[in-house]
């Protein structure tokens, strides 16, 4: 009986340990990393390309077809990411992550030449699937116990804030600086700043990845029925929202100009940001009963919405702006859901290697979007190709509102199997 009893309590205490409360400067820890990661590998090209471009004597269309590349070959990194960090802890895949980022802008600043510049761009964006959103997310479901879904609508808040943050700062030290210096500045923030953020946080990670290895097996949740043809359906509909939403992100300002907004179409599209923060609050405040899988079929359907307000008000200012809003509510709402929804789905249990492949899934197609949607403009025509986009959204909407429907039919399934074996 006494033996009973310890195995119980030392179950018990492993599953407390599983429960911990998220540490307020996790979450603080993690925003301020999110922030200079989101900043330093990606949105500072945007502002450093023609500068690149003249030093390296190629054109700025290389530079961004070179990135583009580089994004294409990093998603596929996205879930050894996350099974490593199921294996180890999210905390040691990030401070690998964090060196990994430091040396590969080191490498990308003192690239004499093209190709040079080539393999060190793609090196970046592989190892920056170590310190992004997905690691982060299964950091903070790993050390965050049953608030885990709250902390990832807070640290998806803060984050939001890295392009409005990082676009002026690079363009300030640019200002004074040359492209090189500013990545060797942006270096040394990956090594003084995130470095000992994660290294704190391997700690919390790593003792939750021992615990939950040492819960039994009936300790653990039961695998959902039908399982496979949910997480595919799940994959489906953040490739297809991930392949719309970057078609029209990356051609939002020409896009609305062609539509007859002029110069109206930057500031249309500067209300993207704003709108982008926006839901994530409102999600915050009012969101916390919603079922993430209807969360997910409403952040794929606005952007559909949206486009149509477009095309139906065109040239009225105030339906560009509703157009605009829609994109950006859209597009906050499914960065939320992009950590949420495995997690409701499926559980802790390997939610790593999960989000990896929805990381994978999602970075592959917005690789490829802006490239289909110019062709597409090229052949049928701007409103054409937004129809298309339309199609596009509502087909992923589709694909997240059959996961429910899925779920339902398998628990009267199940409940009908019981029954007769009773």
């Amino acid at each position: 009986m006494w033996l009973g009893r310890r195995t119980e309590e030392s179950g018990r205490e492993r599953l407390t340990m599983m429960e911990a409360k998220l540490p307020v400067w996790v979450l603080f820890g993690l925003g301020a990393t999110q922030i200079i990661g989101y900043g330093t590998l990606y949105y500072c090209l945007s502002i450093l390309v023609p500068d690149i471009a003249h030093d390296l004597a190629v054109s700025e269309q290389w530079v961004f077809g070179i990135f583009s590349v580089a994004l294409l070959i990093g998603a596929f990194a996205a879930p050894m990411s996350g099974k490593l960090a199921d294996r180890w802890g999210a905390g040691r895949v990030m401070a690998m992550g964090s060196i990994g980022s430091t040396l590969t802008l080191v490498l990308t600043s003192i690239s004499s030449g093209p190709v040079g510049f080539a393999v060190s761009l793609t090196l970046m964006q592989v190892v920056s699937a170590g310190v992004l959103y997905s690691t982060a997310f299964t950091a903070i479901v790993q050390a965050g116990g049953r608030k885990s879904r709250t902390s990832i609508v807070h640290l998806t808040l803060i984050a939001g804030f890295a392009s409005s943050l990082f676009w002026p700062l690079t363009t300030w030290l640019h200002g004074w600086i040359s492209w090189r210096e500013v990545l060797m500045v942006y270096a040394t923030m990956h090594i003084l700043v995130c470095l000992p953020v994660h290294v704190g946080l391997a700690r919390l990670t790593s003792g939750a990845v021992q615990a939950a290895r040492a819960v039994r097996p009936e300790e653990t949740a039961t695998p959902m029925r039908n399982g496979t043809l949910i997480f595919v359906l799940m994959l489906l509909g953040f490739a297809i929202e991930g392949y719309a939403l970057s078609a029209m992100l990356v051609h939002m300002v020409p896009l609305t100009q062609a539509l007859g907004l002029g110069t109206a179409g930057l500031l249309i599209a500067s209300l993207f940001g704003p709108a982008q923060v926006a839901s994530r609050l409102i999600n915050l405040v009012f969101g916390g009963g919603l079922p993430q899988m209807w969360l997910a079929v409403i952040a794929a359907v606005l952007m559909p919405i949206g486009i149509v307000i477009l095309l139906s008000t065109i040239p009225w200012f105030a339906g560009a702006v509703l157009f605009a809003v829609c994109m950006g509510l859209g597009s906050g709402l499914t960065s939320i859901v992009g950590g949420t929804l495995p997690l409701e789905l499926f559980g802790r249990n390997g939610y790593g290697s999960r989000l990896g492949w929805c990381t994978s899934a999602k970075q592959v197609t917005s690789a490829i979007a802006p490239v289909f949607m110019s062709m597409s403009m090229a052949g049928i025509g701007v409103h054409g190709s937004l129809w298309v986009v339309i199609g596009a959204g509502l087909a992923g909407a589709v694909a997240f509102a059959l996961i429910p429907l899925v779920i339902k039919m398998s628990t009267v399934e199940g409940t009908a199997s019981f029954r007769t074996n009773f």
